[in-house]
């Protein structure tokens, strides 16, 4: 497949947008991939996967879905769709059919990150502002951190709840990227999740839970892998 046939679709987590990519748009770019951002309104996983939906029907021909961290179960969902011929998974969830957020986060002692999270009076969940470095991104400078931190959008407590129906990992090839110093999602349940769904490949960076931010290139590079086996 050309790269002019393929359409990266990039899909952000929870506390993050489509800026969370910044780092890696510019490089996939260059090597004259068409890129996309999804912005995901975080309200729901099924809203979620709607909106990815939509970004996928407005692309010509095939794509590649990549998520980071919770966008990983949203490209989970939407990965279903017909035009979709990879998933790329960055510090992600990669749910299994029946499994919720909660689920998985069950399965082991809560990580650190999980204590500088607290909700609204609507249902939202935040991250302590004096917290977010540490929690979400202890590799990046003070001046990024701060700005992720200050510029986060809250995610609603329900899609931690809810359910994944068909996982599109079952019949989509699949990368998957392990962040060794994760304080949102353990090390090991990534790697488990990773081994779960069969990974074409698994690389493991010594970066904290934004590795799309910290470690721009590596994670460009598994992106890239995969973009060119398709």
């Amino acid at each position: 497949m050309e790269a002019k046939d393929l359409t990266i679709i990039l899909v952000h987590g929870a506390w993050g947008d489509g800026s969370h990519w910044q780092h890696v748009i510019p490089s996939l770019t260059k090597e004259g991939y068409k890129v996309r951002s999804v912005q995901n309104p975080l309200t729901s996983l099924q809203d979620d996967i709607n909106k990815t939906l939509d970004l996928i029907d407005a692309q010509e021909g095939k794509v590649l879905l990549v998520g980071h961290s919770y966008g990983g179960a949203v490209i989970t969902g939407a990965g279903n769709h017909k035009n979709v011929v990879g998933l790329v998974y960055i510090a992600a969830f990669a749910p299994d059919e029946g499994d919720s957020l909660g689920s998985i986060f069950g399965r082991r002692e809560q990580p650190s990150g999980g204590a500088a999270i607290y909700p609204d009076a609507k249902g939202f969940l935040w991250i302590k502002y004096d917290e977010f470095h540490q929690s979400f991104c202890q590799d990046l400078n003070e001046t990024e951190a701060l700005i992720m931190s200050l510029a986060q959008k809250p995610i609603h407590s329900s899609a931690f709840g809810d359910k994944m129906g068909t996982p599109a990992w079952k019949t989509k090839p699949s990368w998957y990227q392990v962040s060794a110093h994760d304080h949102m999602i353990p090390p090991a349940t990534e790697q488990e999740m990773a081994e779960n769904i069969k990974a074409k490949k698994i690389i493991h960076l010594d970066a904290g839970h934004a590795s799309l931010a910290s470690h721009p290139n590596e994670v460009t590079g598994l992106i890239l892998e995969a973009a060119g086996t398709l």
